[in-house]
């Protein structure tokens, strides 16, 4: 396992130095951070080797506790302060107002509103001026990720898509953050593989799919929340 995650990280190391190298000159690349187990690797990446690649995150406003604390880490040990994008707080107040605090459980198109305020909208501004975005995406994460490429366009943004690790595993993001001591979400610990919005995420049973425990209460092929849903 060792000698797989050393051979894919050098490969994923070359891969955003080449991005960076085509967008990042010009600050036209960005990389989309949650702080998943994915996300942490390429932040380790990044960091460690100071490529010239922004970092951002959105702060939906209903995040768990737990990735609060593990931005905060993650500022201390690199010595970065991350670009924080925040939902536009009237639209937030317009939407609870009509539809109710927890409405996302009542539809999915109440859901997918919920997370156009709170994820798309902040997104589109984080993107703003940008030629290229890179995510932490893998193909096996779900059904809607099967196939996926490390690259690709974008064509809801109008910007290349990047996903340097597309074809990891889980267990080498593991062994990834393990040989290299990376800050990561408690909540993994607790059988939280996936992590997302506090009332949106759940634990997964033993033999559950990596992100069952996210909308838990829709159809698998429905759960992606905007940010990642591919065309044709």
């Amino acid at each position: 396992m060792r000698a797989s995650v050393a051979t894919k990280s050098a490969a994923a190391l070359e891969f955003l130095r080449a991005a960076a190298a085509e967008f990042g000159s010009a600050g036209e690349l960005t990389f989309a951070n949650s702080f998943g187990a994915e996300d942490m690797v390429l932040t380790d990446l990044i960091l460690r080797e100071a490529l010239p690649i922004e970092i951002f995150s959105l702060d939906t406003g209903r995040l768990p506790a737990e990735t609060y604390t593990l931005i905060g880490e993650v500022e201390q040990r690199y010595g970065a302060k991350l670009k924080i994008f925040f939902p536009d707080a009237t639209a937030v107040e317009t939407h609870v107002r009509t539809h109710g605090i927890n409405a996302f459980y009542d539809s999915v198109e109440l859901r997918k509103a919920c997370c156009g305020v709170r994820k798309m909208e902040p997104l589109r501004r984080a993107l703003a001026g940008k030629k290229a975005w890179i995510t932490g995406l893998r193909a096996a994460q779900s059904v809607t990720r099967t196939g996926l490429p490390q690259r690709e366009f974008d064509a809801g943004n109008g910007l290349e898509k990047l996903n340097p690790l597309s074809d990891w595993s889980e267990a080498e993001v593991w062994a990834y953050i393990r040989i290299h001591e990376v800050p990561y979400n408690a909540l993994h610990d607790q059988f939280y593989p996936s992590i997302g919005c506090a009332p949106c995420t759940r634990a997964i049973a033993l033999g559950e799919d990596v992100r069952a425990g996210r909308w838990w209460w829709e159809d698998p092929a429905s759960k992606e929340c905007g940010l990642h849903v591919r065309k044709g």
